[in-house]
Protein backbone atom coordinates (compact mmCIF):
# COMPACT_ATOMS: atom_id res chain seq x y z
CA UNK A 1 0.00 0.00 0.00
CA UNK A 2 1.48 3.33 -1.09
CA UNK A 3 1.41 6.25 1.31
CA UNK A 4 2.17 9.91 0.99
CA UNK A 5 4.27 11.96 3.35
CA UNK A 6 1.33 13.90 4.74
CA UNK A 7 -0.13 10.94 6.62
CA UNK A 8 2.95 8.75 7.12
CA UNK A 9 3.70 9.80 10.70
CA UNK A 10 0.12 9.26 11.86
CA UNK A 11 -0.06 5.90 10.05
CA UNK A 12 2.88 4.48 12.05
CA UNK A 13 1.53 5.58 15.46
CA UNK A 14 -0.65 2.58 16.28
CA UNK A 15 0.27 -1.11 16.32
CA UNK A 16 2.88 -2.89 14.23
CA UNK A 17 3.79 -1.24 10.94
CA UNK A 18 6.25 -2.61 8.38
CA UNK A 19 7.63 0.16 6.16
CA UNK A 20 9.33 -0.76 2.89
CA UNK A 21 11.48 1.98 1.35
CA UNK A 22 11.98 0.95 -2.29
CA UNK A 23 12.32 2.16 -5.87
CA UNK A 24 10.68 0.80 -9.01
CA UNK A 25 14.07 0.35 -10.75
CA UNK A 26 15.67 -1.59 -7.85
CA UNK A 27 16.25 -5.32 -8.50
CA UNK A 28 16.40 -6.44 -4.84
CA UNK A 29 13.27 -4.35 -4.17
CA UNK A 30 11.43 -6.27 -6.88
CA UNK A 31 12.55 -9.53 -5.24
CA UNK A 32 11.36 -8.25 -1.85
CA UNK A 33 7.89 -7.24 -3.06
CA UNK A 34 6.30 -10.75 -3.18
CA UNK A 35 7.78 -11.58 0.24
CA UNK A 36 6.21 -8.46 1.74
CA UNK A 37 2.87 -9.24 0.08
CA UNK A 38 2.91 -12.72 1.67
CA UNK A 39 3.77 -11.23 5.07
CA UNK A 40 0.95 -8.69 4.73
CA UNK A 41 -1.59 -11.48 4.08
CA UNK A 42 -0.17 -13.64 6.88
CA UNK A 43 -0.49 -11.09 9.72
CA UNK A 44 -3.86 -9.42 10.15
CA UNK A 45 -2.55 -7.09 12.87
CA UNK A 46 0.33 -5.79 10.71
CA UNK A 47 0.03 -2.68 8.58
CA UNK A 48 2.36 -2.49 5.56
CA UNK A 49 3.40 0.80 4.02
CA UNK A 50 5.49 1.05 0.86
CA UNK A 51 7.45 4.26 0.27
CA UNK A 52 8.91 4.96 -3.19
CA UNK A 53 12.15 6.83 -2.39
CA UNK A 54 12.08 8.63 -5.75
CA UNK A 55 8.67 10.11 -4.99
CA UNK A 56 9.10 10.58 -1.22
CA UNK A 57 12.65 11.92 -1.00
CA UNK A 58 12.01 13.87 2.23
CA UNK A 59 10.84 10.75 4.09
CA UNK A 60 13.79 8.74 2.80
CA UNK A 61 16.11 11.50 4.01
CA UNK A 62 14.35 11.77 7.38
CA UNK A 63 14.88 8.05 8.01
CA UNK A 64 18.42 8.14 6.58
CA UNK A 65 17.66 5.60 3.86
CA UNK A 66 20.89 5.29 1.86
CA UNK A 67 20.38 1.85 0.29
CA UNK A 68 17.23 0.10 -0.83
CA UNK A 69 15.32 -1.88 0.00
CA UNK A 70 15.35 -0.69 3.60
CA UNK A 71 12.69 -2.14 5.87
CA UNK A 72 11.63 -0.64 9.19
CA UNK A 73 9.35 -2.17 11.77
CA UNK A 74 7.55 0.36 13.95
CA UNK A 75 5.56 -0.44 17.07
CA UNK A 76 3.23 2.32 18.29
CA UNK A 77 5.29 4.94 16.46
CA UNK A 78 8.73 3.78 17.62
CA UNK A 79 11.28 2.12 15.36
CA UNK A 80 12.03 -1.35 16.76
CA UNK A 81 13.86 -3.04 13.88
CA UNK A 82 15.60 -2.04 10.65
CA UNK A 83 17.24 -4.07 7.91
CA UNK A 84 18.87 -3.09 4.63
CA UNK A 85 18.78 -5.27 1.53
CA UNK A 86 16.81 -8.36 0.61
CA UNK A 87 15.46 -10.05 3.72
CA UNK A 88 14.15 -13.63 3.81
CA UNK A 89 10.53 -14.15 4.82
CA UNK A 90 11.61 -16.14 7.92
CA UNK A 91 13.59 -13.16 9.25
CA UNK A 92 10.58 -10.86 8.81
CA UNK A 93 8.35 -13.38 10.57
CA UNK A 94 10.80 -13.50 13.51
CA UNK A 95 10.76 -9.69 13.73
CA UNK A 96 6.99 -9.47 13.71
CA UNK A 97 6.43 -12.27 16.18
CA UNK A 98 9.03 -10.84 18.56
CA UNK A 99 7.16 -7.52 18.69
CA UNK A 100 3.54 -8.72 18.59
CA UNK A 101 3.35 -9.07 22.36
Amino acid sequence: MEHKEENFHEEIQKGLVLVDFYATWCGPCKMMHPVIEEIEKQYEDLKVIRIDVDQQEDLAREYKVMSIPTLFLFKDGKEVEKVIGFTPKQKLEEWIEKHQK
